[in-house]
C-alpha cells in the first residue's frame, strides 16, 4: 500500500458496487442523515459558483440538509438557501463561464471587508464551449481566465475549503443540436487545463484547491441515463453531494463507518501504557530465551579429547517456568494486538463499505455446508447435545454469522431474523451448559466462577484497552457474562438444589422449579420496566461497563432481544436430565431417542415447526415488530433443531469435525472479526490486497482464523496461571486483578476528563 491521503482518494477514485452504491478507493463513505448534516454545518456558509451542473450539485447538497426542498426558481440566476434552526447558509451563484465576472466575485471574498464562505464549490466550462462553438480561441481564453483566478482560489484555500469540480463527460448521442459542439474531447482539454493550472503556485503548500475529479468517474457509468445527455441523473449527483459532505464533515463528526478524510486517532494514556507493557513482555521473553539457549549450549554433548568418544550427559528437560510461560503468552499477544491496531486504528490498510447481494451471502453458505458434510466422523458418545455436537453447532452457526457480517446481509430482513435465532441459540447453549454443570457437579466454588469469567472476558478486556473501545461495544461477551452470573446466582442462593440432593427427595425438584419461576418473573419485570433496568446498570462502576455513547439503552436493547432464551435453555436442561435419570429416553448408538411411534411424531412436529418459523421470519415486513415477537418464538426453531438433530440415532451418532473445530474457537472468532476481518468496528471490510476482492477475503480470512486460534490457546494458558486452584493463591490473584481494574477505572476517568 503506497499510502496517501484518503481525502485525495475520495475526491479522485472509486467504483460502483451494484448500480447505485459508490465505493471510494481505500476508504469508507458515511451516509449522512439530515440531523448529522445540520450538526456538521451549523453556523457555516457554503457557496456553489458555476453553471447548471453546479446548480444540480447545489440542490443535491441542500437536500441533505432539508429533503423537502424543491428545485424551483430562476435557473439562470442566483439561488439562496438558509436553515435558520442551524444557522446554515448555502448559496448558488450563477456564473456559467470562467471570466472576469467570476474572478471579481471570488476576489471580493479575499478582501478583508467581506466574510469568507467556509466552503466554496466552483466549476464551469460547457457554456464556454457552447457559446464559442468549441473554438480553440475559447480554450485559450479559458486558460488565461483560470490562470487569473487560480491565485485567488489558492489564497481562499488557506482559510476555507475550496473545491474545483472538473467537467463530467457528456452522452453525445443524446445532445440537442444546440449542444452538439460540446464533445468529450473538448471537455477533456478543458479539464486538463484546469488541473495543470490550479495549485501550480502552491505545490508544496498544504493549502490547496481540492480538485473534485471523482464526478467524472461517476458520470462515465451513469451519463447514459441522463435526460438530455448533459446533466447527470439524480442518483449520480446525490452521490457527488454525499462525497462532498464526507470530505468536509468526516473530520468533524468522526463517524465510525466514514474512514475517508479521518485522521488517525491519537494514542490514549491507557494505550501507551499497554504498548509499554507488551514491549517489556517481548524484551523479557527474549532475554529469558537467550539465557536458556546459552545454558543449552553449555550442556550440549561434548567430545572427550583423550578417548575420542562422545559423552552424552543426562540432560533432563527443564519444565517451563510460570514466568516464562507468562512472558511467552504476552509476547505473542503483544504482536497480535499490534496487528489489530494496525488493521483498525492506524490508517495503514484500506477499508471498504459492505454491499449486500443474495449471491454474496448464499453461495458461501452452500460452500461451507458442503465442506462441513464432507468432514463427517463418528461421535465418542451418543448423548443428546454431547460435547462434539455442541461444538459442531457453535461452529456452523459462527461461520454463518461471519458470512452474514461480511456480506452486509443485515439489510435483508429474512436473513436478519434467522441470524437472530442463531445468536439466541448461543445463549440457549449458555443456559443449558452452565445449568447442567451446576446441577450435576454441584460445584459452586470461586475457582469455577473465575475460570469461566476469565475465559469469557480476557480477550475483550485486552481489546478495550488496546483499541480504546467500551466493554459494551463487544455486546455478546457482556451478555453471556451477565447471564452466567444470573444462572450461578439462581442455583447458588440458598437453598442450593443439585441433582444429588433432588434424587433423595422429589420435592427438591419443585423447589428448583420455584426458583426458575422466580427468575422468569424477574426477567419479565425488567423487560417491561426500562427505567428500573437502566437504574440498576447506571450505578458506578457498572455504568463504565454497560454504557455505550453515554447511556445504557443499547445494553437494555441487546438484553431484551433474547431475554427468555437462557431460561428456556435452563428449563430444557432440567427436563432432559430428569428424563435421562429416569431412563425415559434411549441414547444408545443408532437408537432413536424415543419409541419409533413417538420419535416419528416428534420428528414430524419438529420439521413442521422449523419450517413454520422460517416462513414467518421470511415474511417479516417490519424489523421492530418482528424483534418484539422474537424473544418468545425463537425457542421454537431452536428446540425443533435439537430434536431433528438428536431423535434419529444415526444422525446423533455422527458430527462434522470441520464445524466442531471452528466451534472450539467460536468466541474468539466472534470478537476478532470486529477489527481484523471486518473494519471500522464491523461497519466495513478490511482490505489487505486492493483490487482483488476474492483473493483479499481468502488472505484476510486465513490470518483472521489463525489469530483467533492462537488467542484461544493464549487464553487457555493464561487461565491456568491467573486462576490457580489453590484458594489462598487465587485470593491473592483476585486482589491483584481488583487493583488492576481500579487503576484502569482511574486512568479511564483521567482520559474522559482530558477529552472533555
Amino acid at each position: 500500500f503506497k499510502g496517501g491521503d484518503t481525502c485525495e482518494y475520495l475526491l479522485s477514485s472509486g467504483r460502483f458496487l451494484g448500480e447505485r452504491v459508490w465505493q471510494p478507493h481505500s476508504c469508507m463513505m458515511h451516509k449522512y442523515k439530515n440531523s448529522e448534516a445540520k450538526n456538521c454545518l451549523i453556523d457555516k456558509h457554503v457557496v456553489f459558483i458555476g453553471d447548471s451542473r453546479i446548480r444540480q450539485l447545489f440542490y443535491s447538497f441542500i437536500k441533505l440538509i432539508n429533503p423537502q426542498v424543491k428545485e424551483e426558481g430562476n435557473k439562470h440566476g442566483n439561488i439562496p438557501f438558509e436553515d435558520k434552526s442551524a444557522s446554515i447558509k448555502v448559496d448558488f451563484l450563477w456564473y456559467p463561464e470562467v471570466n472576469g465576472s467570476m474572478r471579481q466575485r471570488i476576489k471580493s471574498w479575499t478582501e478583508g471587508s467581506v466574510a469568507k464562505p467556509h466552503i466554496i464549490v466552483a466549476g464551469a466550462a460547457t457554456w464556454s464551449i457552447k457559446i464559442h462553438n468549441g473554438s480553440n480561441e475559447a480554450l485559450t481564453q479559458y486558460k488565461i481566465n483560470i490562470t487569473s483566478i487560480a491565485p485567488l482560489l489558492e489564497k481562499l484555500a488557506k482559510s476555507s475549503d475550496v473545491y474545483w469540480v472538473l467537467q463530467d463527460p457528456v452522452y453525445e448521442d443524446m445532445l440537442s443540436e444546440s449542444r452538439k459542439m460540446i464533445t468529450n474531447e473538448k471537455i477533456d482539454a478543458y479539464n486538463e487545463a484546469a488541473v495543470r493550472i490550479l495549485n501550480s503556485s502552491s505545490r508544496n503548500s498544504k493549502a490547496k484547491v481540492k480538485v473534485f475529479s471523482v464526478s467524472k468517474l461517476i458520470a462515465q457509468e451513469t451519463i447514459m441515463k441522463s435526460a438530455d445527455g448533459l446533466h447527470l441523473p439524480e442518483s449520480s449527483r446525490d452521490t457527488n453531494a454525499m462525497i462532498l459532505m464526507n470530505v468536509y464533515c468526516n473530520k468533524i463528526m468522526k463517524p465510525i463507518d466514514g474512514s475517508c478524510c479521518q485522521p488517525q486517532p491519537p494514542l490514549t494514556l491507557i494505550q501507551k501504557l499497554a504498548f509499554c507493557f507488551f514491549t517489556l513482555s517481548i524484551i523479557g521473553y527474549l532475554i529469558i530465551n537467550l539465557i536458556h539457549r546459552n545454558n543449552f549450549r553449555k550442556n550440549k554433548s561434548c567430545t572427550d579429547l583423550e578417548s575420542g568418544e562422545e559423552k552424552k550427559p543426562a540432560i533432563s528437560t527443564p519444565n517451563v517456568s510460570t514466568l516464562e510461560m507468562l512472558l511467552h503468552s504476552f509476547c505473542k499477544l503483544g504482536l497480535i494486538m499490534t496487528y489489530f491496531y494496525l488493521c483498525d486504528r492506524a490508517n495503514l490498510f484500506m477499508k471498504e463499505n459492505k454491499f449486500y447481494t443474495h449471491s454474496s451471502f448464499f453461495i458461501p453458505i452452500v460452500y461451507i455446508l458442503v465442506l462441513g458434510v464432507f468432514y463427517t466422523e463418528n461421535t465418542k458418545e451418543t448423548k443428546v447435545l454431547n460435547r462434539e455436537q455442541t461444538d459442531e453447532w457453535k461452529g456452523w452457526m459462527q461461520l454463518v454469522i461471519l458470512i452474514y457480517h461480511i456480506s452486509g446481509a443485515s439489510t435483508f430482513l429474512p436473513v436478519y431474523m434467522h441470524i437472530r435465532v442463531l445468536v439466541a441459540a448461543y445463549l440457549f447453549q449458555t443456559g443449558y451448559g452452565h445449568f447442567s454443570y451446576f446441577w450435576i457437579k454441584g460445584d459452586f466454588g470461586v475457582y469455577r466462577v473465575c475460570q469461566v469469567l476469565f475465559r469469557l472476558n480476557f480477550l475483550v478486556v485486552v481489546l478495550c484497552i488496546v483499541m480504546d473501545r467500551p466493554y459494551q461495544f463487544y455486546y455478546f461477551v457482556p451478555l453471556v457474562t451477565v447471564w452466567f452470573m444470573i444462572i450461578y446466582a439462581t442455583l447458588a442462593i440458598w437453598p442450593q438444589i443439585v441433582q444429588k440432593k433432588a434424587n433423595g427427595n422429589c420435592l427438591w425438584h419443585f423447589g428448583l422449579l420455584l426458583k426458575l419461576i422466580c427468575l422468569l418473573t424477574c426477567i419479565y419485570f425488567l423487560s417491561y420496566s426500562q427505567g428500573a433496568f437502566e437504574k440498576i446498570f447506571s450505578f458506578w462502576p457498572l455504568s463504565k461497563c454497560f454504557e455505550l455513547n453515554g447511556n445504557v439503552y443499547e445494553w437494555w436493547f441487546r438484553w431484551k432481544l433474547d431475554r427468555y432464551v437462557v431460561f428456556h435453555g435452563m428449563l430444557f436442561a432440567f427436563i432432559y436430565l430428569a428424563l435421562q435419570k429416569r431412563q425415559m429416553i434411549s441414547e444408545g448408538k443408532g437408537d432413536p431417542l424415543f419409541s419409533n411411534r413417538v420419535s416419528n411424531v416428534l420428528l414430524f412436529i419438529s420439521i413442521l415447526s422449523f419450517l413454520t418459523y422460517s416462513i414467518w421470519a421470511s415474511s417479516c415486513k417490519n424489523k421492530t415488530e418482528c424483534n418484539e415477537l422474537h424473544p418468545s418464538v425463537s425457542v421454537v426453531q431452536i428446540l425443533a433443531f435439537i430434536l431433528i438433530r438428536n431423535i434419529p440415532g444415526y444422525v446423533r451418532s455422527v458430527y462434522s469435525s470441520f464445524f466442531a473445530w471452528f466451534g472450539k474457537i467460536s468466541l474468539e472468532l466472534f470478537i476478532c472479526q470486529y477489527h481484523i476481518w471486518l473494519a471500522a468496528d464491523t461497519k466495513g471490510i478490511l482490505v489487505l490486497i486492493p483490487g482483488y476482492p476474492m483473493f483479499n477475503v481468502l488472505v484476510s480470512t486465513f490470518i483472521f482464523v489463525c489469530v483467533a486460534h492462537e488467542i484461544s490457546q493464549i487464553t487457555n494458558d493464561l487461565a491456568q496461571i491467573v486462576v490457580p486452584k489453590d484458594n489462598s493463591t487465587l485470593l491473592k490473584r483476585l486482589l491483584c486483578i481488583a487493583g488492576f481494574f481500579s487503576g484502569l477505572l482511574l486512568f479511564s476517568a483521567m482520559q474522559d476528563q482530558s477529552r472533555h
